[in-house]
């Protein structure tokens, strides 16, 4: 989220509010005014036909004298804040409830046209130039005898009236300030909860793109906007330890290559100038061969997990596990023999058929097997175990060695990795063994676990899936 959204964001926000006292002082302002104009109109309306209905009905049927009619409209005209006038539709004004005519005074409305209001009841104006200020006039008209005898008109100051809008207006615009507070509010919590967490997230993204997988960052929040602060921060840890491991990784792989070519060098140059004896050669060969040996079996090694880490194809099939332990173990007993070691085979029932890669599951218990031999003690014995459990066959392959201490039992299966009670045994070994192994067992969507006591032994459990024959022929 670039700063700039935000300044959009505000500034959209000012002209919300700028914009919104403007429709209020104008738009808002006129239909305000209107609606006032046309309220008042219609009430002094309804005032000036119950006058001309009772009053001046009273006046021209001589049922009432005109001071006493006058008195009436002036108590009325006072209440409802207007001037009631009685005018003919000549135009003579016959009564004026702001003051009381004189004895034979004649007050004439020059222009008078009561259809001035053009099919309505009012009309805006000085009313004929009569009035100094802009008035509300409103008609209404005292009949008698199936005809207009004159007429009541009632005025009231449109000031009056604006003075009414304005107070209206001001509660608009007391609504909209509530209204634009309210926003402000919400863009501080849109700012505290959205905006600033997700410029964390933005610039910690950033710092890990330029490659300050150091940069560290949090976020108090256990909303979405937190999970994703989250998310970013475990995937930079991620990328980190990956980028940890590659280093780690080519520095483990030149150390282990650098070695057997330093010795081969060493042992080829010294045959070459003399300093090994001519007597000695063989004996000095067969350590060439055999470092030649260990960097096949490392390139090998590593060619193996490049495949396995690029999506294995398994060729799976249903075949006895039992013999393909036999088999391998057999394929030991020179070794075992050196070692004056023995291999316990505890097989459950005579045939235990799984569904899996038959290479590659005999490669997880010849590098299994072979790591046992390797660690355990002469004159020891390694135990290799299957069992059955619901629809998987367990493999256990248990040894009596030196034992794996327990802050190394999760980097075990590491590339390269190599604890440190082991590399004085292990002279030849690559450390990719159990690298190969346990992609070969998640390959298979199973699972390897390892229960190790220093000075006690090792033990290595996988499982795999049980053929479905297994199950056909236990019905």
């Amino acid at each position: 989220m670039k700063r700039t959204l935000y300044l959009k964001f505000l500034i959209a926000y000012v002209l919300f509010g700028v914009f919104g006292f403007i429709a209020v002082g104008t738009v808002i302002s006129n239909m305000t005014l209107e609606h006032c104009r046309r309220q008042r109109a219609q009430n002094l309306y309804s005032e000036a036909t119950q006058i001309a209905d009772t009053y001046a009905t009273d006046l021209y049927n001589s049922d009432a004298t005109i001071s006493t009619v006058q008195r009436q409209l002036t108590d009325l005209a006072r209440y409802m804040e207007a001037t009631i006038w009685i005018i003919n539709p000549s135009g003579q004004l016959v009564i004026d409830s702001s003051r009381e005519l004189a004895q034979g005074e004649e007050i004439i409305v020059k222009g008078f046209d009561p259809t001035v209001t053009g099919g309505t009841f009012m009309v805006v104006g000085d009313f004929f130039g009569t009035f100094s200020e802009e008035e509300l006039s409103v008609f209404a008209p005292i009949t008698g005898d199936y005809k207009v005898r004159a007429y009541v008109v009632i005025h009231t100051p449109m000031s009056a009236i604006r003075v009414e809008a304005n107070e209206l207006l001001n509660i608009s615009y007391i609504l909209l300030i509530i209204l634009f507070l309210l926003s402000a509010i919400i863009l501080i919590f849109f700012t505290e909860l959205v905006y600033i967490p997700l410029r964390k997230v933005t610039t910690a993204t950033e710092q890990y793109a330029a490659g300050n997988m150091a940069y560290k960052f949090s976020l108090d929040s256990d909303d979405e906007i937190g999970y994703l602060g989250a998310a970013v921060s475990y995937m930079a840890g991620e990328i980190a330890r990956s980028e940890d491991d590659q280093r780690k990784f080519i520095a483990n792989v030149s150390h282990d290559f650098r070695s057997p070519l330093t010795s081969i060098r060493g042992y080829l140059t010294a045959m070459l100038d003399g300093t090994i004896p001519q007597e000695m050669h063989e004996h000095y060969l067969q350590v060439v061969l055999n470092e030649t040996e260990r960097l096949t079996k490392l390139t090998n090694g590593l060619l193996t997990l490049n495949n396995l880490g690029g999506g294995m194809m398994l060729d799976k099939a249903d075949f006895d596990i039992n013999k393909i332990i036999r088999d391998t173990a057999a394929s030991f007993e020179g070794t075992c023999r050196a070692k004056t070691l023995a291999i316990e085979m505890v097989l459950t029932d005579e045939e235990m058929i799984v569904n899996a890669d038959m290479g590659k599951i005999q490669q997880v218990l010849y590098n299994l097997i072979d790591n046992a031999i390797k660690f355990s003690h002469n004159n020891s014995v390694i135990k290799v175990e299957t069992t059955e459990k619901k629809n998987k066959i367990f493999v256990s392959v248990k040894d009596s060695g030196i034992g794996i201490p327990k802050e190394d039992q999760k980097q075990i299966f590491e590339r390269f990795y190599k604890s440190d009670l082991s590399r004085g045994k292990d002279k030849k070994g690559t450390g990719l063994g159990l690298s190969i192994v346990k992609e070969i067992i998640r390959a298979h969507g199973e699972n390897i676990n390892v229960i190790s006591t220093v000075g006690v032994g090792t033990e290595f459990v996988f499982s795999l899936p049980k053929a479905k024959v297994m199950d056909e022929t236990d019905v």
